[in-house]
Formats: structure tokens, sequence, C-alpha cells
């Protein structure tokens, strides 16, 4: 049972970042299919790592170093995984006019000017807000945020079906209904690191990352009729977005 799960978490190591896995941990098709319920302790680990190098440098160098460091050591343990994602659906909603030419697009290695402009907005907006929060809540902000945006990226998995048919696509090892037992399990795993945050900032930031996912998710219902890889890591990216924005919310 033990030895199941920790397959099935360095499966999810292996697949959403490049961080290294045991060598035991080989390749299965029961481990990647059990996969994405730790997707969230995957971003656990991720939001560590970058609060970590944040709360060194911030020893070293003003807050606006230390938040770019941060993100730049999340950037290199994910090889950018979910910013591509951002980058293929921000192409393929915006250039495509049916669901058959947006796949193709999202498909396209070449990134276009609306991907561009998504990676540009989207780390900008990370890092503003991430540089605007009280220095002391910066490392735990990370720390739930990305925790709680790759929940959000399991809630199309909960709701629809992958929306290609073509059986090659490197999600297609992870991609099917997630049942509920395991949407459970990594909602818990994402609702951990958010009683480190003053409550009232954390469910503002945990409405508007909602709110921004179930966005999402009406898009591509509309015009894919599922999700696909690429789809999930826009969710993520724009819910961490949303949460950071949530946490800056004047509330009184």
């Amino acid at each position: 049972m033990i030895r199941r799960e920790l397959a099935a978490f360095f499966a999810a190591l292996g697949f959403f970042t490049r961080l290294p896995v045991p060598g035991w941990a080989a390749y299965s098709a029961d481990a990647m299919r059990a996969a994405p319920r730790y997707l969230p302790a995957i971003g656990l680990l991720i939001g560590a790592l970058s609060a970590g190098v944040y709360l060194l440098a911030q020893a070293l160098w003003p807050q606006a170093i230390a938040v770019l460091l941060a993100m730049a050591a999340g950037l290199l343990a994910t090889g950018a995984f979910h910013e591509d994602g951002l980058a293929d659906t921000a192409d393929g909603l915006g250039g495509g006019w049916d669901k058959a030419r947006i796949l193709e697009i999202m498909k396209d290695s070449r990134v276009g000017s609306y991907g561009v402009i998504a990676l540009w907005l989207g780390l900008s907006a990370r890092a503003a807000l991430l540089m605007h929060l009280p220095p002391t809540l910066v490392a735990p902000a990370q720390l739930a945020g990305h925790a709680l945006s790759r929940w959000f990226a399991l809630w199309p998995m909960l709701v629809m079906d992958y929306a290609r048919d073509d059986s090659a696509a490197k999600s297609t090892q992870i991609a099917h209904r997630l049942p509920t037992p395991a949407f459970a399990f990594a909602a818990l795993c994402a609702a951990l690191p958010l009683y480190l945050l003053p409550p009232l900032q954390a469910l503002a930031g945990l409405a508007l990352a909602a709110l921004a996912a179930i966005w999402l998710i009406r898009k591509y219902r509309r015009w894919l009729g599922g999700y696909t890889g690429d789809a999930l890591g826009a969710i993520q990216q724009v819910a961490e977005i949303a949460f950071y924005l949530g946490l800056l919310l004047k509330l009184g």
C-alpha cells in the first residue's frame, strides 16, 4: 500500500517537475493513473522550495529581488511546465475558431502572440503581487498559492472528459475522470498551508481563485467540450494569480 502510494507520488513528481525521482520508482501505468491526486502535494514541494529561496534571499537583498529569485527557483524546478500550458491555451483560444483548430494551435510547439502576451502578463502579475505583500506573508503565500492553484487545476478532471482523441499526446497518460476520493485527498493537501495565512485574506484568495477556475472551465466546456493538459496548466497559472490578488484585497 505505502509503496504503491509512493510510486504514485514519484510518478507525479517526475511528470510535473524536473526534480529527480528514485531509481526504483519506474514507470507504470497504474502509478501514472494515480498521479494527479498528488498534484497539490507537488505544489507544496515547489512552494516550499520557492519560499525557502525567498527567505534566504530576503536576508541579502530587497524584497523585489528575493521574489524574482524565488520565482526563478520554481520555474527551474518545474521546467515552466504550467507556464507552457498557459501560453499554448492562450494561443489556442485566442487564435482558433472551432475545437479542431484550437487543439491544432495548442499542439503547435511554436508560441504565438497571444501566448507571449499571456506569459508576460502572468509572470509580471505574480511578481508584482508577491512584491506588494507584506514581507512576512510572501513565503506562506507561495506555499499556499502553489498548492491551492494545482488543486483548482484538477477541477476539470472531476467534471469533464479529455478533449483530444490523439492517444500519442503526453497528457493521455494521466487524463481520466478523477475519482471523488482522490479529489478530496488533493483538497486536503491544498488546504493545509491556508492555515498559515490570515483567515479573511485566505478566504478572499480562495474565492477569487475559484472564480478564475470556473471562468476557464466554462470556456473549455464551450470551445473544447473537455480539457487538455495545457488547459489544466492555464488554470493553475490563472488561479495562482487570482489567489495572490485575493490576499491583497483591502478588506477593512
